[in-house]
């Protein structure tokens, strides 16, 4: 019985406390007005429905794995809820969708720009905007 409780508790607490490699989920951005390929510092989406609805999505493949479901954090990286909304917080979000963030040489954040693209991060911006509280 000892036995058994010990390989249970040991099986479910990697489960849990697992944090493989991210690997990003693609995002279908057809729909959206192409924007070029200089990355922008403010949103080109802010309240277009269909940017509302893949960022969504999106947020729900690439994001909430560590942010936690409707942007709301369990605690292991920033409540999205929070940030800055409309310009003010355009500039910080997409330097970090872009860039990631470490720090002492970990990785925080792994960077995504590059991988899913300028339109797939206004997208998500553009949820997280509905999601948004005063903190």
């Amino acid at each position: 019985m000892i036995a058994a409780t010990l390989l249970f508790t040991t099986t479910f607490a990697l489960k849990v406390t697992a944090h493989d490699n991210v690997t990003p989920q693609p995002v279908d951005t057809s729909k959206l007005p192409d924007i070029g390929e200089e990355w922008r510092t403010v949103n080109p989406y802010r309240g277009n429905p269909d940017a509302i609805k893949i960022g969504e999505s999106a947020y729900g493949g690439n994001c909430a794995r560590c942010h936690g479901l409707e942007a709301i954090s369990g605690g292991i990286a920033p409540d999205l809820r929070y940030l800055e909304v409309g310009e003010a917080g355009d500039e910080w979000f997409i330097g970090r969708y872009r860039h990631g963030a470490s720090r002492d040489g970990k990785v925080f954040m792994p960077p995504f720009g590059d991988i899913i693209g300028q339109k797939a991060g206004w997208a998500i911006r553009s949820w997280l905007d509905t999601k948004h509280q005063e903190s």
